[in-house]
């Protein structure tokens, strides 16, 4: 996948960015990223700017994919996503170490459809018992992760894009946690 100059993206584990720059690698760090693959030429690599924190991320190309680097949702996708987290189905397991493990590879694999799954099963067991330490933290990621996305794609405010996500699950008898 190539992404160009300006071009927002979405780094799984950080969140939005935009693409600033794309360059090649110093020699060290392209010995560190790129350890096992043959270095036929300079390594390139794009530099992320994320928005949330403004940290500068840079993902050699030959990682982008491995690591989930993607282009944001279209405009339309987040109308399904809100529909999803309205009135769609979720079967959150009923094992603990399952769960977590499920909900693990949905964050990790930065698809935002994934993360309103893990979003709304967390919701759905945190009305019925206390969530554990680290069930609470990824239901703040994934809660950051849809507001950022949602914002950034509708162009609008992280504050409107909660009120959004809050309607679509009030639909749904959930109440999103705040942050």
């Amino acid at each position: 996948m190539n992404f160009r100059i300006g071009e927002k993206v979405v780094y799984p584990t950080h969140g939005v960015g935009i693409v600033e720059q794309i360059h090649n690698m110093p020699p060290a760090a392209a010995a560190v990223a790129l350890v096992g693959h043959a270095l036929e030429t300079a390594p390139q690599a794009y530099l992320l700017r994320i928005y949330s924190s403004s940290l500068r991320v840079m993902v050699p190309f030959t990682n982008a994919g491995s690591v989930g680097l993607r282009r944001v949702v279209r405009r339309q996708d987040v109308n399904q996503v809100l529909r999803y987290l309205s009135a769609g189905d979720c079967q959150p397991a009923p094992d603990w170490k399952c769960r977590f493990k499920e909900n693990t590879d949905k964050m990790r694999s930065g698809c935002l459809f994934r993360v309103a799954e893990v979003l709304k099963c967390l919701l759905l067991i945190n009305r019925a018992k206390e969530l554990s330490f680290r069930e609470r933290k990824m239901l703040e990621r994934a809660r950051h992760l849809l507001i950022s996305e949602l914002a950034v794609v509708s162009e609008i405010t992280e504050a409107l894009a909660e009120a959004s996500l809050s309607k679509a699950l009030a639909e749904a008898q959930l109440k999103l946690l705040p942050n």
